[in-house]
């Protein structure tokens, strides 16, 4: 992924897909084997662990070998960073906002001001 380099970028773009969003909120309920998380996707097998892969890849997901099986478990860090940047995002644009309804408020008030006196 030559685009993705950081790893908010490389988070947001694993979030991006569909079917990785739906296996981060099964996995938001508590950890899951690979076999329970591909069970609603009418795709094989090696196509959806190439969708845990991108997750895993990023930093979303970790995943282990149990017996048989491969369990899966989200990590909150990786969620905290994107969360983090989206807050911030969420405050600049809402004080972007205020400063522009301050604004024409005041164009307003100018122009009622001007109507006064003609």
């Amino acid at each position: 992924m030559p685009y993705h380099s950081n790893p908010l970028d490389l988070a947001f773009h694993a979030l991006s897909d569909p079917t990785r969003r739906a296996v981060v909120s099964k996995l938001a309920d508590g950890e899951a084997p690979v076999s329970d998380l591909a069970a609603p996707f009418n795709m094989a097998l090696p196509s959806f662990t190439q969708h845990l892969k991108v997750l895993e890849d990023c930093g979303l997901i970790a995943s282990e070998k149990r017996g048989r099986s491969r369990w899966c478990r989200l990590v909150p860090e990786r969620f905290n960073e994107a969360a983090v940047w989206m807050e911030a995002e969420r405050r600049r644009w809402a004080a972007q906002l205020d400063r522009l309804e301050i604004y024409l408020d005041s164009k307003e008030e100018d122009d009622g001001s001007d109507k006064k006196s003609d």
